[in-house]
């Protein structure tokens, strides 16, 4: 016998591995189960990786409103192999959201939230909601502009809450505004206490899957039955099940490698997003913007009419988790999504609806666009006099943010391209004096030299 085999028999024998181990990686299996079963260790494979790249990057990092900022920068420009663990790191929490959405949608489609599996599918929406917090606390460790006014911003939609809603908005700031302490306060939520909450959420949830089996792929006319599945299932995984590993593990193996090297690849090729401008609490011209598997909730509050905001902060997050946790409620009847139509539009309409807000996200034409550049001597027309007076009057005052001209600016307002066949002199002077729903009043910002510029260069914005 091999000195390594001696020594693996003795820990073996004092700790008892293979008695834990074994029965986990040999527990039966459905023989039909396929590709789309490996979400769920999927989704385990990509917090792992979370686990590990994130303890790398904390070797480094330093939770400090002075140094945050710097000792990122290090970590993606200088630190041996810093930019990659970075990517991965970014790369790997899309992954784990995309991952777990995949999950919950696999498991609700095909019913396997149903008898005896109804506590599976509650341990798997709190998975959900501590993966989804793990990715919110994470935004603001990079510790730049954008990141501070985000949760600047949540706090104040936090505060919106009846009766707790200050208490909330203080607790995730940590005090009455952002600081060192905030910086903390989201470092230990992100690096301790909720990878704690989703270790132990994984346990009980894997424990639950080898507890009550991996549900079988559902067939159309065969309904769950409480009175009878149980021993309806054992006697059939008895007869026709395979153990997990290898004759289904093998699967999960391969999805989980190719993804890890998708997410390195990326990391590689595209990188980590570069930080923004340090934190400034006197910089106003940010737009604060989630990392994109949250932007649709941004184009949500965005889009919702104000009247409406502080009611739907408070009605839809508790309706979403409403339904969540009343879905098991229904444990009995079919299971395959033939029989179940509606289970098939519920989802679709859910990823039509997020994906129309995500792309309305990326464009985000509520907002203006601060990075806008002055626009170039081709679109100004003139070089010197009032025209080219006014263009640089256009940029400098902020219009630009806000108005597009010739496809350079924002689009908040209204494209000003051809604003001269459309306006008056006169309408031009009231409107820029005066401002509007969305537009501040300029007429103590301006002198009439400037004015009459201001005017002279928009005259110019003609179709001719």
């Amino acid at each position: 016998m091999s000195p390594l085999r001696r020594v693996w028999r003795w820990a073996d024998d004092r700790l008892g591995i293979s008695a834990v181990i074994w029965p986990v990686l040999t527990h039966l299996a459905p023989r039909d189960a396929r590709w789309y079963y490996v979400f769920g260790t999927a989704t385990l494979t990509t917090f792992m990786l979370q686990v590990i790249t994130g303890i790398a990057l904390a070797l480094s990092y330093i939770p400090s409103t002075a140094e945050a900022y710097d000792t990122l920068q290090f970590i993606t420009h200088q630190a041996p192999f810093g930019h990659l663990l970075r990517g991965m790191h970014f790369f790997g929490a899309s992954a784990m959201m995309v991952m777990i959405g995949a999950h919950m949608a696999q498991t609700f489609l095909m019913g396997s939230y149903k008898y005896p599996r109804e506590m599976n599918w509650i341990t798997g929406v709190f998975l959900f909601a501590v993966t989804v917090a793990m990715a919110f606390t994470g935004q603001l460790l990079r510790w730049d502009q954008t990141a501070v006014w985000s949760i600047l911003v949540s706090a104040e939609i936090a505060a919106r809450i009846p009766i707790v809603g200050s208490s909330l908005a203080r607790f995730l700031l940590a005090g009455d505004t952002w600081g060192g302490q905030t910086l903390s306060r989201f470092f230990s939520f992100h690096v301790f206490w909720i990878p704690a909450l989703i270790f132990a959420f994984v346990g009980a949830h894997v424990w639950l899957v080898l507890r009550h089996g991996i549900s079988e792929p559902p067939k159309a006319g065969q309904p769950v039955d409480p009175r009878t599945y149980r021993a309806w299932y054992h006697a059939t995984i008895r007869r026709e099940g395979v153990p997990f590993f290898p004759d289904a593990a093998w699967r999960d193996a391969v999805f989980g490698v190719g993804l890890v090297i998708v997410v390195a690849a990326l990391a590689v090729l595209v990188g980590a997003p570069e930080l923004g401008q340090q934190p400034d609490p006197s910089l106003l011209a940010s737009s604060p913007r989630p990392d994109w598997y949250l932007l649709w909730t941004f184009s949500l509050f965005a889009l919702l009419p104000p009247s409406w905001e502080n009611t739907f902060i408070i009605v839809g997050p508790a309706f979403a988790a409403i339904v969540l946790f009343l879905i098991p409620l229904w444990n009995r009847g079919e299971r395959s999504p033939a029989r179940r139509p509606w289970a098939i539009a519920s989802v679709i309409a859910i990823c039509l609806t997020v994906g129309t807000l995500w792309i309305a996200g990326i464009t985000s034409p509520w907002s203006p666009d601060f990075a806008a550049r002055p626009l170039p001597p081709t679109v100004v027309g003139a070089a010197g006099g009032p025209v080219e007076v006014g263009a640089r009057l256009f940029y400098d005052k902020g219009c630009e943010y806000c108005h597009a001209i010739a496809g350079y600016g924002g689009l908040r307002g209204p494209d000003l391209t051809t604003v001269g066949d459309r306006l008056t002199p006169a309408e031009m002077t009231w409107r820029i004096l005066n401002g509007g729903a969305n537009m501040p009043a300029f007429a103590g910002n301006l002198t009439p030299d400037q004015v009459d510029a201001l005017i002279a260069f928009l005259k110019s914005r003609t179709a001719r």
